[in-house]
């Protein structure tokens, strides 16, 4: 329901200015909301009806757990799933953000390295992948996201993976995808209190989760989200607004562990409220 409330309000912000105090505003008002308090419904979108947080994290992070944080897309551009092109950019027609680049990526690797700079300035064991080869075919070349994440996980880290949804009508908004491979983790609870969840089966399952690396979208790629990522005198504030409500999140699931089980009980929304 906040996905959608949001929604509404970044297309009616797109065509007002936004400050710098109203965007950091507009940033804090995107966790979710309690279901109850909102009488918008989501419209007819790529979930199956009914279907929210299916799942709940117990699996605990071994003391010390390193984290490492993906930028989705960053291995498969120029072929399927390169990431959305944004509103900017699709509907707009303004000009990509890099040559050879979906916007999403630009925007998932430059918060990714935001949030790997938040973390290790707050003490996390926390670090940063980039292939750095930007079409890889073969899913199982041992240079992609999911093969360096798959092998991460398998020895007890954690992984999420930065992601941007796509504008509407095609996206749905922030949540948590969580890792599906080596349990239900205290860390995507974390996540999920912080963004909403979506059901770990999403899609059918998505490779990402199948390997255990966790998909964390951080809002749709439209509206005053995109405008502050774009505009430069508001960037830096965007993304370290953003990075600091990841790196609190992770904290927080470092920090109280199985105590969160009982604030992110599954629910039918696709935007989990946690009390």
């Amino acid at each position: 329901m906040r996905r959608i409330a949001w929604l509404l309000g970044g297309c009616l912000l797109f065509a007002l200015p936004v400050s710098g105090a109203g965007l950091m505003e507009l940033l804090d008002s995107m966790k979710p909301a309690r279901p109850e308090r909102s009488t918008l419904q989501l419209p007819s979108l790529p979930l199956t009806p009914g279907r929210g947080k299916n799942w709940v994290g117990d699996r605990m992070p071994r003391e010390g757990t390193s984290i490492l944080v993906l930028a989705g897309h960053a291995d498969s551009q120029r072929m399927y799933g390169s990431g959305t092109p944004g509103w900017a950019v699709g509907v707009a027609g303004a000009a990509p953000m890099q040559a050879g680049m979906t916007d999403e990526l630009y925007w998932n690797l430059r918060t990714a390295r935001a949030v790997v700079a938040e973390g290790k300035k707050q003490g996390l064991n926390i670090s940063f992948y980039d292939p750095g080869v930007r079409t890889i075919r073969n899913v199982q070349d041992p240079r992609t996201n999911w093969s360096v994440g798959q092998q991460h996980a398998s020895e007890g880290g954690y992984v999420v993976e930065i992601h941007y949804d796509a504008y509407s009508p095609h996206g749905i908004g922030a949540g948590i995808i969580p890792a599906v491979a080596f349990g239900f983790s205290v860390m995507d609870e974390a996540l999920a209190k912080e963004f909403g969840a979506y059901p770990y089966d999403y899609r059918g399952m998505l490779g990402a989760p199948r390997r255990g690396v966790s998909m964390l979208e951080i809002g749709m790629l439209e509206g005053a989200l995109e405008r502050g990522l774009r505009d430069p005198r508001q960037r830096k504030l965007t993304l370290d607004r953003i990075a600091k409500r990841v790196v609190t999140a992770l904290r927080e699931g470092l920090e109280q562990g199985t105590s969160l089980r009982a604030i992110c009980a599954p629910t039918t929304g696709i935007a989990a409220y946690c009390r």
